[in-house]
């Protein structure tokens, strides 16, 4: 799933691709852009922002697009074979002498002015892999809703933007806590750490192929042990052997698995219409990459 770090990287990939080129294709392909013609225009900057990502196109546009759970952009040299996935899922393509980058499956893309931007992401927290990181901020909207579940404002990215359902899982295991705890019942001392820690795991894996988070916060981070909690149900914690538990969370409009160890982290258990799954096949975490 996307999360703050592989938007980082897909920006990085686009930008290198497209900034300072002019468009010699550009196809967009939903209805309401199908007649845009970015062709001749010279692609400013590629920035991502949360999750979002912001093409910035001379003539003072801006082309927004979010990938959600599915969505991926592709980058391919003049030639290359496109392997994103089947035609009728191609949803944007923006070309240029050198490269072509090719949207899949993008749930969101629209053309809108350079000007209006904060239509579209104006809404959104402090970013933490942007310039406006603001860790005191970004704690007092998580502190705004005392008796939210930390989980689920974790995942308000207008609290803080970038961190989806695998950091949710990952930080509130690396704070001792269920994803469940009230954010107001969160010890003042680890609430204080938690900005800096969520910084800490997104730097360390916007370079990364594979995400990791054991190697970020210890020494002991091993292939096939990447992660803490997230996709490890059923089997055994990395620091005290309990099975990992996996429930569903969210606020009635999307539920998310939620994986958390019921040893190592104190709080609230999910409710019983969302009962704990601990056994059965894991749910293997994706990173969508391009």
């Amino acid at each position: 799933m996307p999360e703050g770090d592989t938007v980082w990287q897909a920006a990085k990939r686009l930008h290198t691709a497209l900034a300072d080129k002019v468009l010699t294709r550009s196809d967009l392909r939903v209805p309401k852009y199908a007649t845009a013609d970015l062709t001749g225009r010279r692609v400013l900057d590629v920035t991502p922002r949360g999750k979002h990502l912001l093409t910035r196109i001379e003539g003072g546009l801006t082309l927004h697009s979010h990938l959600r759970m599915d969505g991926s952009w592709k980058v391919y040299a003049e030639n290359q074979r496109w392997t994103g996935g089947p035609t009728h899922q191609i949803r944007a393509i923006l070309a240029n002498t050198d490269r072509t980058a090719v949207g899949y499956r993008l749930p969101v893309l629209e053309l809108i002015r350079t000007a209006d931007e904060h239509k579209a992401v104006g809404h959104l927290g402090p970013d933490l892999l942007g310039p406006d990181w603001d860790p005191e901020r970004a704690l007092a909207n998580l502190l705004q809703d005392p008796a939210r579940p930390l989980g689920e404002a974790l995942l308000d990215q207008r609290n803080l933007a970038g961190i989806g359902n695998v950091y949710k899982s990952e930080l509130c295991f690396l704070l001792g806590v269920t994803p469940w705890l009230p954010v107001g019942a969160l010890p003042a001392d680890r609430a204080a750490q938690l900005p800096a820690l969520a910084k800490k795991l997104l730097e360390a894996n916007r370079d990364r192929p594979i995400r990791r988070t054991t190697g970020t916060t210890t020494t002991t981070g091993r292939r096939g042990q990447d992660l803490f909690v997230y996709g490890r149900a059923p089997r055994p914690c990395l620091r005290c052997r309990t099975s990992i538990r996996v429930a569903d969370q969210g606020d009635g409009s999307r539920e998310r698995p939620t994986y958390w160890c019921p040893h190592c982290q104190t709080g609230p258990a999910p409710a019983p219409h969302r009962r704990a799954r601990g056994e059965g096949a894991p749910r293997t975490p994706r990173r969508t990459t391009n």
